[in-house]
């Protein structure tokens, strides 16, 4: 399946399903935010998603650049797990 084919099969469940779902319902510069606090809140919108494991399997086969699908982070094509603050980082780990 061509990544094209994939997103308008993806975008054909989205459609048939009948209710809201959060890409659709909500800013989807959300879904592409900069800070660490906004991306683990789009991700907190997906895991309401029922087509969250879709999204994400087609965006791992996409090799999505960047932004939040199915639930994760993407960056340069590869699953993140966190998002990382702008800047340099610390040189001693932060004690929570």
């Amino acid at each position: 399946m061509t990544p094209l084919t994939a997103l308008t099969a993806l975008d054909d469940a989205i459609e048939n399903l009948g209710v809201p779902v959060p890409c659709r319902s909500y800013d989807p510069e959300v879904f592409f935010a900069e800070s660490p606090a906004d991306v683990e809140y789009a991700k907190s919108l997906c895991r309401t998603c029922p087509l969250v494991e879709a999204c994400l399997a087609g965006a791992k086969e996409r090799r999505e650049p960047w932004g939040v699908w199915g639930g994760e982070l993407f960056v340069q094509g590869v699953v993140v797990a966190r998002k990382r603050p702008r800047g340099r980082p610390r040189k001693n780990p932060v004690v929570a």
